[in-house]
């Protein structure tokens, strides 16, 4: 081990709530031989995904366990320089590990594409004693098994973040082959096939982490004709984890019904990654020396995935949080140039909110002018700078993911991310001293990013709305019946989810609430298409902390309908999607509605319209004329260009022929 790689662990606040928390017994239901249904006359069903909570494999630590294991990890890519704290060591939460590794959520396997390497050396034993005196592997571009370690240590961190914003465990979206498949682990691809390319691939439920050969002509630190792994790329990696723990939290969000969906994984995914970055202290460091002070003019904290972009014909990173100060919303529809509007809005607010909080610090450092002298920043000034980033980025990384559980369950758009993001916050922290939802709200404006439907933007206007109804309080879903594992995250078992399932669908197919709920009784329409059963997709219950201390619980349930849309002179034949995300207090009342109507014509028209132009790429046609979502979207999303072919007997001391630039890559 260098002295350069001795430093002090880094335990990331997510990782440190988890590890040290107590919620009970750490014990998987047994799986049942069918899916449970609901009860013979129902008006409802019961997906599967509803009752996956009962079979979560997600560790406890039990007495006696360390509360960490410590790995050294790529903190931005193999390129970049260790000043920058390119290496350092994270806690990560302590599991019992198989080889691969292999835990209870993951599991990681290294093809070796390329690399001759990894055929010979076997999976990873993170156990081993030599491995764990030494923190894990050494840092090697090289080594097949520090790929290995690298994508299991960020994948964990990431889910840590997740599960701390969340307040419960999280599911898989996928399902391989029944329900009595006990195979529900991740699969983590460290080096897939020789492929330029990084995607969350839902049906097999793999993360698949592409090998390629660089472009002849390469920026930074690269070579040309090197080897490339996206697998050691930290942005790389929390960007496409984010996309499989997306997944499990919404069922249809990945159905590509208007040109905000696919942006909105895509920014969302980048802003996982961009306020991961802060949890590394030396990295921050360097960036607000770099930027003097400013994080918006250090790309070292803006540039995402540095090395993918250098080495596929770019001159920088794929993507930055700094964008052009004319872009805007519907600029484009392309998924990638679309979300960076997004993902440029959120950030745009941290720094806002960040200039606030460090005002007087700064103000101190350059004798009241607020302005700094030119040279290096002090020390001093550059500790609480990096302290006040750090912690602003941890608040807004939990504001993004637990706005997630204020989406509609359908059709999502920017607008309505921006009233989650403030209904969420409000739910928390009802007093906003530093203004962060004025930020918030200011920044999504300068972008011309709007809700539809809302007179203006005030945050009582962008808060979902209380039911129009009058909803009687579900005695079934208060938290003084509902049964738990140890802690409200986990439910008790089984049973307990399923009659869980039950309660919601008897209230969302009430005849009396089921067109508050955006439903309608199954059925054919005078127009001929069909109305099909709603769906209980899934029933969570949500524990959010805020910065003062305070804990909010509640129920987010979330029902589906689909409608299966007859072809007409003005439309094709496809799926159409209705439903709610439901959210009820402890008490069982039901607090927001937020619905798409399944008989909403001005949305079906839209979502039709988008299908047939500029939307046609993300759909299929059938050889009945329907049509159908791509199969794969983020293996087609993320896809690059084929890399230049390297000389077939390259000499070292030759200059390569330049290869012409590629088309924009995409990740």
């Amino acid at each position: 081990m260098t002295a350069a790689d001795s430093q002090v662990a880094v335990t990331p606040p997510a990782s440190a709530a988890s590890a040290q928390s107590r919620v009970g017994p750490d014990v998987v239901a047994e799986l049942p031989e069918e899916t449970p249904q609901a009860p013979a006359g129902s008006a409802f069903d019961i997906s599967p995904r509803a009752v996956r909570a009962a079979f979560s494999a997600a560790h406890e630590r039990q007495p006696g366990e360390p509360l960490y294991r410590p790995l050294r990890i790529y903190t931005l890519d193999p390129t970049a320089s260790r000043q920058d704290g390119s290496v350092t060591t994270v806690n990560v939460p302590y599991e019992p590990l198989g080889p691969g590794p292999t835990s209870g959520l993951f599991e990681v396997i290294d093809e070796g594409s390329g690399d001759d390497v990894a055929r010979t050396s076997g999976p990873l034993n993170l156990d081993a004693s030599a491995v764990l005196l030494e923190q894990g592997v050494s840092p090697s571009a090289a080594d097949p098994q520090f790929r290995a370690q690298m994508v299991y240590a960020v994948c964990s961190t990431t889910y840590a973040a997740f599960r701390q914003a969340l307040g419960r465990d999280l599911m898989w979206g996928f399902m391989r082959g029944s329900m009595t498949d006990r195979a529900m682990r991740l699969r983590v691809r460290s080096s897939y096939a020789d492929d330029r390319n990084a995607y969350y691939e839902s049906t097999s439920g793999e993360l698949r982490f592409g090998a390629f050969v660089a472009e002849a002509t390469v920026a930074g630190n690269n070579v040309p004709y090197a080897l490339v792994y996206t697998s050691l790329q930290h942005d790389v990696v929390v960007h496409e984890m984010s996309h499989a723990l997306l997944d499990g939290l919404r069922a249809h969000l990945l159905t590509p019904t208007n040109p905000d969906v696919y942006a909105f994984h895509e920014a969302f995914a980048d802003l996982v990654a961009l306020f991961q970055r802060f949890t590394y202290d030396n990295v921050v460091r360097a960036g607000i020396r770099a930027g003097k002070g400013d994080l918006r003019a250090s790309r070292l904290l803006t540039d995402l995935a540095l090395q993918f972009g250098q080495t596929v014909g770019r001159p920088s990173a794929l993507r930055s949080a700094i964008i052009e100060p004319d872009r805007r919303h519907e600029d484009s529809e392309e998924p990638h140039k679309r979300g960076e509007v997004l993902a440029a809005a959120v950030f745009e607010a941290f720094t806002k909110v960040y200039a606030k909080k460090t005002e007087r610090a700064v103000r101190l450092a350059s004798g009241g002018t607020g302005v700094l002298p030119q040279g290096e920043l002090p020390d001093l000034l550059v500790d609480e700078l990096t302290g006040h980033a750090r912690k602003l980025a941890g608040h807004f990384l939990e504001i993004c993911i637990r706005a997630i559980d204020y989406c509609p369950p359908v059709d999502l758009t920017f607008g309505e991310y921006l009233r989650a993001l403030i209904t969420a916050d409000m739910d928390v922290v009802p007093d906003d001293p530093w203004l962060y939802r004025e930020a918030v709200i200011n920044a999504f404006r300068s972008y011309g990013i709007y809700p539809r439907d809302v007179r203006n933007l005030s945050e009582d206007t962008l808060r979902w709305s209380a039911p129009g109804l009058t909803i009687s309080a579900v005695d079934d879903l208060s938290f003084a019946t509902l049964r738990f594992r140890g802690e409200p995250g986990r439910p008790a078992d089984l049973n307990e989810l399923t009659r869980q399932a039950n309660a919601f669908g008897r209230l969302i197919s009430s005849s009396k609430y089921l067109g508050e709920f955006g439903l309608r009784a199954a059925g054919v329409s005078e127009t001929g298409d069909r109305y099909m059963t709603p769906v209980v997709e899934s029933i969570r219950t949500a524990r959010r902390a805020g910065p003062d201390g305070q804990i909010v619980f509640d129920l987010v349930a979330e029902v589906i309908q689909r409608r299966v849309v007859q072809a007409t002179a003005d439309r094709v034949n496809f799926d159409f999607y209705g439903g709610a995300t439901v959210i009820l207090d402890p008490s069982g009342k039901v607090r927001y509605v937020i619905r798409k109507r399944i008989d909403d014509e001005a949305r079906l028209s839209r979502q039709a319209t988008y299908i047939g132009s500029s939307g046609v790429s993300f759909w299929q046609k059938t050889p009945v004329n329907r049509w159908l979502p791509r199969a794969q979207p983020f293996r087609f999303l993320h896809a690059s260009p084929e890399p230049a072919a390297p000389p077939a007997n390259p000499q070292p001391a030759a200059t390569p022929e330049p290869a012409p630039p590629p088309a924009s890559p995409k990740n």
